[in-house]
């Protein structure tokens, strides 16, 4: 089983470590958004050296282009990627059932590619294997997202996410039987299961339950896209998931108050293109809330982003020098802005790390939050 250790407890809240095969991950932590073994924009040694603990990678990207027998044949996503830090996949589950036209079956889902069209099916087992050749230290099990927010819908997709599940840990034990038989298991990988529901908590606690009577090593949070009532939500699912296994909240640190209820209420990790992707289009974070570099009052703002921000973009540019990068569409304006904001939220999640270990969250949550959103 993965090993976690938890340092420090604050009701919900705790602070530790999941010890994986490519390093540990100290938690809370923010984990980086790679979705095709890349997270834009950046390099791998960017993101080691701006703090980041972490990748994510998604399988659905990564069966599509490169394939995932490449990656296995290039030793695993992180020889593939040059990222010799902790990884983790998704099953790509949201992006498929965000496609058009897919059918849905107790088998599986069938699709087209968003690239050429080619047809694909993913079963629970297929998902299990691509993650396997893609070799991460931890995956997520392959569920099913609802075609609405409606009650029906939601407890139809947990339904079928519990029936895959089941089917997602046979999978999953079969191949790490195989491999170990073989002399192989050099790394062992772990799985999660996905806890469902929507915003209706009879069906999170239902799904919560569900999830905990499996023989998985943690669990992924997922159907969670803002914050509106996150908080009763993670109360529910995290006072009944077995407090010895990490949680993972899934898509969900574009906004800082995400962090922060996520981390109150008992999740350890989480995952978000949203800052990068953010970065891309100008809007940057600081410390007095996001601001669009790309506005004019910024053409002769010789000052950094943020004075007390040790990133590489504060420490050596300035605001006019980022406005005139994006003004006139140069890839340099992604990368430093893309530097900036990853390194904001993974510097934030370290903060929250750190006032759970002293005792000062509260006092950080309510300081930071308040200046963030002009309250």
């Amino acid at each position: 089983m993965l090993k976690y250790e938890i340092t420090h407890r604050d009701g919900l809240a705790r602070t530790g470590i999941i010890h994986t095969p490519h390093g540990d991950i100290h938690t809370p932590a923010f984990v980086g958004a790679a979705t095709r073994a890349t997270v834009k924009a950046l390099t791998m040694k960017e993101m080691n050296e701006l703090g980041s603990q972490a990748i994510l990678a998604n399988t659905y990207h990564l069966i599509l282009r490169p394939g995932t027998e490449l990656i296995k044949e290039a030793g695993g996503l992180a020889e593939f990627s040059s990222w010799h830090k902790p990884t983790f996949t998704d099953s790509g589950g949201f992006q498929i059932f965000s496609l058009p036209n897919v059918k849905i079956t107790e088998k599986g889902v069938k699709f087209k590619s968003h690239i050429d069209g080619a047809n694909f099916e993913i079963t629970p087992e297929s998902s299990m294997q691509a993650q396997w050749a893609i070799g991460a230290d931890i995956h997520m099990a392959f569920d099913h997202l609802a075609k609405s927010e409606s009650y029906e819908d939601m407890k139809e997709a947990m339904d079928r996410t519990h029936c895959w599940l089941s089917r997602c840990v046979a999978e999953h034990q079969r191949l790490a039987k195989s491999v170990t038989s073989a002399g192989l298991a050099e790394n062992p990988q772990f799985l999660y299961a996905v806890v469902q529901g929507g915003t209706f908590n009879d069906l999170r606690a239902e799904s919560a339950k569900y999830c905990a009577t499996q023989p998985v090593d943690g669990f992924g949070i997922g159907g969670v896209f803002t914050a509106d009532g996150m908080d009763e939500m993670l109360k529910t699912v995290n006072s009944i998931l077995p407090e010895d296994k990490p949680r993972h909240l899934l898509g969900m640190g574009q906004e800082p108050v995400d962090l922060f209820i996520g981390a109150e209420f008992g999740c350890d990790t989480f995952d978000c293109v949203g800052p990068t992707r953010m970065a891309r289009n100008g809007s940057l974070y600081t410390k007095d809330g996001r601001i669009n570099i790309k506005n004019a009052k910024y053409t002769h703002d010789f000052t950094p982003l943020e004075k007390d921000c040790a990133c590489e973009c504060c420490k050596n540019y300035n605001k006019a020098y980022l406005h005139h990068l994006f003004k006139t569409d140069e890839i340099t304006a992604k990368v430093l802005a893309s530097i900036h904001n990853e390194y904001f939220v993974v510097h934030t999640t370290d903060q929250i790390r750190k006032s759970l270990q002293n005792g000062t969250f509260q006092d950080y949550k309510k300081e930071f939050l308040n200046r963030y959103y002009h309250k």
